[in-house]
């Protein structure tokens, strides 16, 4: 092949995985559009076709650990809760006596009702805070009064 092929080869992969990570996650595609573009420099220089491919490969793989470093650290960022998870440590008020042996309780927490659970029965409007989710019912410990809230309660 000509080497004007290989010019237009190199350039036009470097913009399709481009614009094809901007659709992907995680720097996946980046390393492969900065080898192609490398190796289109090299093509628009007239470099031999195998210097080419060396560079594609080489410039490639280097550039894939040196992003890995900026993903393991985007990686160890917490990752905001989502679902009920979200409701961990939130305050709410309860609007159904919460007991275990009956099997009732419910508690209000920012607008949403929510079936509740504790070691021990909670009376209606007594303020709690959620320690654990259990399947779908929230697991909730009273809080004692004088202690501040979130604005979580409704």
């Amino acid at each position: 092949m000509e080497n004007e092929v290989w010019r237009w080869l190199w350039t036009c992969s470097a913009v399709v995985f481009s614009l094809a990570e901007v659709f992907t996650a995680g720097f996946f595609l980046l390393p492969f559009a900065i080898g192609a573009a490398a190796a289109a420099v090299l093509a628009w220089v007239d470099a031999h076709i195998l210097w080419q491919w060396l560079v594609f490969f080489v410039g490639s793989a280097v550039s894939f650990v040196y992003l890995r470093r900026f993903v393991s650290r985007l990686d160890k960022d917490e990752q905001p809760r989502v679902g009920a998870s979200r409701l961990l440590d939130a305050h709410g008020k309860i609007i159904e006596r919460v007991d275990d042996d009956a099997q009732t309780g419910m508690v209000r927490i920012g607008g949403e009702e929510w079936r509740a659970s504790a070691a021990e029965p909670i009376e209606v409007d007594t303020r709690v805070m959620v320690t654990q989710i259990d399947g779908t019912r929230l697991v909730v410990v009273p809080v004692p009064q004088d202690q501040p809230t979130e604005s979580t309660e409704s």
